[in-house]
């Protein structure tokens, strides 16, 4: 039986990406983990974006790099947003 890969810890990561499919999410998680950056895959907020099941938590201080990294690396998201762990 294939054991699914456990999500992240997401305390103290207040950003999140969403995605239009669970494809970008999970490449975007794997560019993001290479350069050393914190990051969680989380459910994605339904409040937020009804597109695709998956989200990404982040460090907001990390915003710019993000977006860069993304760019670089052509990335499709949706949002970028600051949201606190409740």
């Amino acid at each position: 039986m294939r054991r699914r890969k456990k999500t992240g810890d997401a305390t103290g990561l207040d950003g999140i990406v969403t995605f239009f499919s669970s494809h970008h999410a999970l490449h975007a998680e794997e560019v993001l983990k290479k350069t050393g950056l914190r990051t969680a895959l989380v459910p994605g907020p339904r409040e937020i974006s009804p597109n695709c099941g998956v989200a990404l938590r982040f460090q907001w201080e990390e915003k710019k790099r993000v977006e860069s990294l993304f760019a670089e690396n052509r990335i499709q998201y949706e949002r970028v947003i600051f949201l606190p762990v409740a």
